[in-house]
């Protein structure tokens, strides 16, 4: 899918200076957290980590992130070193500029747009918010402002990875499959 207009032209007029930061530092934010993740998590939720950055990324071409995901997140680092939650209800549609992600389940939600990076990386603006309110636009604090790059592992799956995110952990990672 080629997103119009949606490029790293794009997200370097909108993206805050601490979000460029983090994503600038996601090489180095990433390593220490995987270190702690490895050193103090449960070794089942270590081997599930493993899996996941072990996959090769692929080319976001020819690929459509459009329908119904299951999603969860991992938090690598920081006040516990390793979680891993449920599974969790996520939709992408194609408002005719791009991918817009909605985290549509569970209590911690997020919400925002795709932005082309390269041909095997995504970066994702979005929004944290609490379910029942309404989201904050991108932009509006350092509490609610996400950043992450999004990668493709397979034919149905793929992965967000958010450096340094405002709460609980050095490194969240939101995992998609399609639903069932």
């Amino acid at each position: 899918m080629e997103m119009e207009g949606f490029t790293k032209d794009t997200v370097l007029q909108i993206i805050t200076y601490a979000d460029a930061a983090r994503l600038d530092a996601y090489e180095a934010i990433s390593a220490k957290a995987l270190e702690e993740a490895r050193a103090g998590g449960a070794p089942e939720d270590i081997a599930v980590l493993g899996e996941i950055i072990a996959r090769p990324a692929l080319s976001f071409s020819d690929f459509d992130l459009t329908g119904e995901w299951q999603c969860r997140t991992i938090k690598a680092g920081g006040i516990s070193p390793l979680v891993i939650y449920d599974w969790f209800r996520c939709r992408v549609s194609d408002d005719g500029s791009g991918w817009v992600l909605e985290k549509v389940s569970g209590s911690q939600r997020t919400q925002g747009r795709f932005f082309t990076d390269g041909d095997e990386r995504l970066i994702y603006l979005g929004s944290y918010f609490v379910a029942g309110d309404e989201p904050p636009p991108y932009g509006a604090g350092p509490e609610s402002d996400q950043a992450g790059y999004a990668f493709r592992d397979s034919e149905a799956q793929w992965h967000i990875a958010f450096p340094a995110p405002a709460r609980e952990s050095k490194l969240d990672i939101l995992e998609f499959r399609r639903s069932q």
